[in-house]
């Protein structure tokens, strides 16, 4: 169908035609996503977030625009799924105390060595158990996704706080920008595995197994490389989130 035909046809459609057509593409974005998440984690809950950011997709679609309205509304829908799980943040707040005091001995290590924090000597400082340590990486990887933004009790659960950027003025813009770049050139300084787990996750989308597939590894050490980038930026980035 040409470019001009499909919007003749969308032109004619009302908001809840297209709803009715592009269902299916919710469902299919939550499918997608809950490869991404723990068991816990209700698809009927992102499936019924995600309508409601079909039918927000359906009422401002602008015909005109150029865009097709599948990838207008996946990315609507996508929003309000995460949207949903950020508010609905399920990690028990044991794990965020466990994961802020492993960030701040890293921090504290590599402010005093000029290094990458060594786990030996993270697990030495904290006075646990290698085992306990990795369930706390695998914790802060895989319990949540990677929010930017707080939840609304004030506790912190992010690598960063960051507002939203539609409502940044001048000031805050410059620090935002500022804060992205900071964001940017940690990752970069990640160790090599760390970096490319990061990539695979958050850019190219893959799934804790298939991450797995591609490093040869278990989809249990995926977290736990996973939880130890996070944990890292946490770290690095402290005085942004101070």
């Amino acid at each position: 169908m040409s470019a001009a035909s499909e919007y003749l046809q969308l032109s004619r459609e009302s908001a809840d035609e297209l709803v009715r057509r592009h269902a299916p593409l919710v469902r299919r974005i939550a499918y997608h996503l809950m490869g991404r998440l723990p068991a816990s984690v209700d698809v009927g809950d992102l499936i019924q977030a995600g309508m409601i950011g079909l039918l927000e997709a359906a009422r401002h679609f602008a015909h005109d625009k150029g865009a097709s309205f599948e990838t207008f509304a996946g990315i609507r829908i996508r929003g309000a799924m995460l949207d949903e799980l950020r508010k609905a943040d399920w990690t028990p707040r044991s794990v965020h105390r466990k994961t802020r005091e492993v960030a701040e001995t890293i921090r504290q290590i590599e402010a005093e060595t000029g290094a990458e924090a060594d786990d030996a000597e993270v697990i030495r400082r904290l006075g646990i158990s290698a085992e306990e340590y990795h369930q706390v990486l695998a914790d802060a990887a895989c319990s949540r996704l990677l929010s930017l933004t707080a939840s609304d009790d004030g506790e912190e659960t992010g690598v960063l706080d960051v507002a939203d950027e539609g409502s940044l003025g001048p000031h805050e813009g410059i620090e935002h920008d500022g804060m992205r770049e900071a964001l940017v050139e940690a990752i970069t300084a990640l160790p090599e595995r760390e970096q490319l787990v990061m990539s695979l996750y958050y850019e190219q989308e893959l799934n804790l197994k298939e991450i797995g597939a591609v490093l040869g590894v278990s989809e249990s050490r995926v977290c736990q490389i996973h939880g130890q980038a996070v944990i890292r930026l946490r770290a690095r980035l402290a005085d942004w989130r101070d």
